[in-house]
C-alpha cells in the first residue's frame, strides 16, 4: 500500500517534532520519552511519579498532522459514523476496561493508513481524539487522562504507540492488537474450539418467554442445520416476562424445576449450553439487594441498582453464582452481559473505606473478571465466555473468548459491519455476529442477506426454526454447511476489509491457495492474485458481479448456486486481462478452481 510520499514525509514530519504534553494541572513531574522511531514506527512511554499521592488532574498530550489525503476517522465502535470531525463537535472516543479500546485510527482515500495511534493503558479511562481544525486543516490528535479519577494516586505509566507506515489501515490496527498482546496484563485467553463454532441463541424468538418442549425441539434443529451451542438468554432465571431487571442478583432458576436436567438433555442432542447473565444487576426485588445494601455504585439506574465490585464480599458473590451454576447445571458456557455498566455514576461514593480493597472501579472490574475466568477454567478448561460490544476491548480479552457485535436485530450491514470492526483488533478470539433474525414471510433471498452479511466473524441465528419455510430451512442448511467447511480459513486467514466509510462493501480472507471475496454492494471486484480456488459471496439482490483481473490470463472451472444451495450453472470462466461480468444469483456462491 504506497501511500503519497509527501503526505508521509510531512505526517512523520509534524509528529516526531510535535507529540508533547500539553495540559498538566498537578504539581507532580510527568515526562514523555521516546522508545522508538523507525521506518514510519514510533513509540513513547509517558511516567508520573510524585513523592505524595494526591487526586489527580486530567492531563493531556496532543499533537497535529496535515490532513493530506484524510479521507475518514477509524474508532471501535463508530459503526458507521466514520466521517472526519470537527474540533468544535461531538465527544472525545472514551475508553476503559469495559468501554472500547484504546486506539484511532485516520485513514485515506484508498484505504491506506494515514495515523494509527494507540494506548497500553487498557484499564483505566481515558479519553482519545483525532479532530479537523479548520483554522489550519491539520488534524489534531490528544490524549486524556485521569477525566474520572477521584482516588489518589502517586506514580502512573503508559505506552503510545504511533503508526504512520504506508501499509493497509486495517494492518495498522491488527498490528496494533498484536502490540496489545506483548503486555503481561493484556494476555488474551485461551480460545477453545466451541468458541468458533455456529451458535444458536434463544433471545430474538423466546425473548423471556421459554418453554421446555419448544426449546428441545429448536435445540435439534438446529443441531440438524450444524450449529455446535446454544445460548440461553434472559428468561431462564425467573417466570416474570416484563423485559425487566427486577429479580436479577438471585440467580436461581425458578422457570424450570430441574435446570440441570434441562442442560443434560440439550447437551445429549449435541450442543453445548451456555447461559446468560446480567452481571452487574441487582434487582430491587431480589433477595441479593436486601443483602447488599450500601454495596452498589449506583442505585439510580434505569434497570436496576449496580454491584460495586470494590467491595470483595461482591466479587466473592458473583463469582460464586456462576461457579455453582457451572458445576451444578454442568454448563459449557457464560453470556456475561452489561459489563458496561461497571462505572462511575454521580452517586458513586469515592470517599475512603476499609470495607472496599480497591479504589479504582476499573481495577476492581480487572480482579473480578480475572476471578471469575480462573475459577470457571478449573471446572472447565475449554469453557467458553461471550462479551459483546462495547466491552470487547484488549483488556476484555484476557477473560473472554467469545465476542459479539452489539445487537442489531433485522439489520444485516450494521451486522457485518460491527463484525469487521471487532475483527480487527481482536487477534485469534472468536468474533460472532449479532443473533441473525427475520420475519417468517421474508423472501429467502432478502432473509439470506442476514447470513450471508456474517460470512467472516461466527454466525449466531435467532429464529423459529420450526416455524421455518423450506425455503428458509434450506438456505440456513445451505450457509451452515459452506461456512463449517470453510471457517478455518474466514476466521484464520489473512482478512482485509475494504472502504470503511462504505460500511466495507467489499471483503476476503487469503490463504495459500484459496481466496474468498464477499461483495455487498455494486463494486468491481479487483483480484490482483488468481489463485488456485476462487469464492465469490454475491451479499446482493443484483444477479451479476463484476470481475476485474489484472493478473494475466486465467481460466477457471466454475460452479454458481442459489442462496439456498441449488446448483445453478457449471462452467469455465475465462478471466482476461479486463473486466468479466459474472452471473451470480442474490446471495449466491460462486466456487471456482483454477484450470
Amino acid at each position: 500500500m504506497e501511500q503519497n510520499n509527501t503526505t508521509m514525509s510531512s505526517v512523520l514530519k509534524e509528529i516526531k517534532e510535535g507529540v508533547r504534553i500539553t495540559k498538566n494541572g498537578n504539581k507532580a513531574s510527568c515526562s514523555l520519552t521516546k522508545l522508538k522511531d523507525e521506518q514510519g514506527l514510533s513509540m513513547y512511554r509517558f511516567h508520573l511519579d510524585s513523592e505524595t499521592s494526591f487526586v489527580p488532574e486530567p492531563i493531556e498530550l496532543e499533537w497535529k498532522l496535515p490532513a493530506l489525503n484524510v479521507k475518514g476517522v477509524w474508532k471501535p465502535t463508530s459503526d458507521f459514523a466514520k466521517r472526519i470531525e470537527a474540533d468544535w463537535e461531538l465527544a472525545n472516543h472514551e475508553s476503559r476496561i469495559s468501554i472500547d479500546s484504546p486506539v484511532i485510527s485516520v485513514f485515506g482515500n484508498n484505504d491506506e493508513n494515514i495515523i494509527c495511534f494507540s494506548c497500553s493503558n487498557a484499564i483505566n479511562k481515558l479519553e482519545m481524539g483525532a479532530k479537523y481544525r479548520e483554522e489550519d486543516d491539520h488534524i489534531y490528535c490528544k490524549i486524556i487522562l485521569f477525566t474520572e479519577c477521584k482516588y489518589a494516586i502517586s506514580n502512573f505509566s503508559f505506552d503510545i504507540r504511533v503508526d504512520c507506515r504506508s501499509i493497509q489501515f486495517s494492518e495498522a490496527l491488527q498490528d496494533t492488537s498484536r502490540w496489545w498482546e506483548t503486555f503481561e496484563n493484556l494476555k488474551p485467553a485461551y480460545v477453545p474450539d466451541i468458541a468458533k463454532k455456529p451458535l444458536y441463541s434463544t433471545w430474538y424468538q423466546f425473548h423471556q418467554d421459554l418453554e421446555e418442549d419448544t426449546l428441545l425441539q429448536e435445540c435439534q434443529l438446529a443441531k440438524n442445520s450444524g450449529f455446535e451451542a446454544i445460548i440461553i438468554d434472559d428468561g431462564w432465571q425467573t417466570q416474570d416476562n416484563n423485559r425487566g431487571y427486577d429479580f436479577t442478583g438471585d440467580w436461581e432458576s425458578e422457570r424450570f424445576k430441574d435446570f440441570g436436567a434441562l442442560v443434560s438433555k440439550i447437551q445429549d442432542i449435541g450442543l453445548k449450553v451456555g447461559i446468560w447473565y446480567s452481571v452487574p444487576f441487582c434487582g430491587k426485588k431480589s433477595k441479593a439487594y436486601k443483602r447488599f445494601k450500601g454495596k452498589f455504585l449506583t442505585e439510580d439506574h434505569r434497570w436496576a441498582p449496580v454491584f460495586d465490585p470494590r467491595y470483595p464480599d461482591v466479587r466473592d458473590y458473583l463469582v460464586g453464582i456462576y461457579v455453582k451454576a457451572a458445576q451444578e447445571w454442568g454448563l459449557d458456557g457464560f453470556k456475561l452481559d452489561f459489563i458496561d455498566d461497571f462505572k462511575a455514576y454521580p452517586d458513586t461514593p469515592f470517599e475512603s473505606s476499609t470495607a472496599r480493597d480497591f479504589s479504582s472501579i476499573n481495577d476492581a472490574v480487572d480482579a473480578l473478571l480475572t476471578q471469575v475466568s480462573e475459577s470457571l477454567k478449573r471446572i472447565n478448561p475449554e469453557i467458553f465466555i461471550e462479551f459483546r460490544q462495547k466491552y470487547t476491548g484488549p483488556a476484555m480479552r484476557k477473560y473472554g473468548n467469545m465476542l459479539r457485535a452489539f445487537d442489531c436485530p433485522g439489520d444485516a450491514t450494521m451486522n457485518r459491519v460491527r463484525i469487521a470492526d471487532l475483527r480487527m483488533l481482536s487477534g485469534n478470539t472468536a468474533i460472532h455476529s449479532d443473533m441473525v433474525t427475520w420475519h417468517g414471510d421474508e423472501e429467502v433471498a432478502i432473509a439470506a442477506l442476514q447470513l450471508i452479511n456474517t460470512l467472516f466473524g461466527v454466525p449466531q441465528l435467532s429464529i423459529f426454526l420450526k416455524d421455518a419455510s423450506a425455503a428458509h430451512a434450506r438456505m440456513v442448511d445451505f450457509y451452515m454447511q459452506y461456512w463449517t467447511e470453510y471457517a478455518d480459513i474466514l476466521l484464520d486467514e489473512n482478512y482485509v476489509p475494504s472502504k470503511p466509510l462504505a460500511n466495507y462493501p467489499l471483503q476476503k480472507v487469503t490463504a495459500k491457495d484459496t481466496l474468498i471475496v464477499g461483495i455487498y454492494e455494486p463494486y468491481t471486484i479487483a483480484l490482483d492474485e488468481m489463485p488456485k480456488y476462487l469464492h465469490i459471496h454475491n451479499g446482493q439482490l443484483y444477479d451479476e458481479v463484476i470481475v476485474r483481473n489484472t493478473n494475466g490470463q486465467r481460466a477457471y472451472s466454475c460452479k454458481i448456486y442459489d442462496c439456498q444451495g441449488t446448483l445453478v450453472t457449471e462452467q469455465n470462466i475465462v478471466f482476461d486481462n479486463s473486466v468479466t461480468a459474472v452471473g451470480i444469483p442474490p446471495c449466491g456462491i460462486l466456487i471456482a478452481e483454477k484450470l
